[in-house]
């Protein structure tokens, strides 16, 4: 089931197919896109539902930018793995990567240059935010914001 895309460590990426079980807040979720890094781990033996990421990412729309900022972050923390969430806003150039230290606390970047590069330390790579937002238009309106 697991279709893969491998970064240079043994990762693997999968876009919003994957099924994420979060057992410390006996939740679900389908993240936009999840990085494992590892062996994956299956809640109930089922092949479609992992209990395990390194890295998630959502993209914010406005009906879902409060919970996937607030609510769903607070799930996510509940998985001992995870090590950075990205939040990709889809209306501006807008990126926040939240990375666990090892206190455990989250430390918040915040991109908005389009020039800027996104560390993804948990894999040891980087992205432009020019990369992310490729072919993506603004409404004029919306980017001013």
């Amino acid at each position: 089931m697991l279709s893969p895309w491998h970064w240079s460590r043994p990762c693997t990426v999968l876009v919003n197919d994957m099924r994420l079980r979060i057992d410390a807040a006996d939740a679900c979720t389908y993240p936009d896109v999840l990085v494992l890094c590892g062996e994956p781990s299956f809640h109930d033996n089922r092949k479609d539902v992992l209990t395990n990421a390194t890295l998630l990412i959502e993209v914010l729309s406005p009906s879902t930018e409060g919970y996937d900022r607030g609510g769903k972050f607070a799930v996510y923390r509940g998985l001992p793995e995870l090590a950075q969430y990205v939040l990709i806003a889809q209306d501006r150039f807008s990126v926040d990567v939240f990375t666990r230290q090892p206190d455990g606390r989250w430390l918040l970047e915040a991109h908005t240059d389009p020039n800027a590069s996104l560390p993804l330390r948990t894999v040891d790579s980087a992205l432009t935010l020019s990369d992310i937002y490729d072919k993506v238009r603004f409404d004029s309106a919306e980017a001013d914001r």
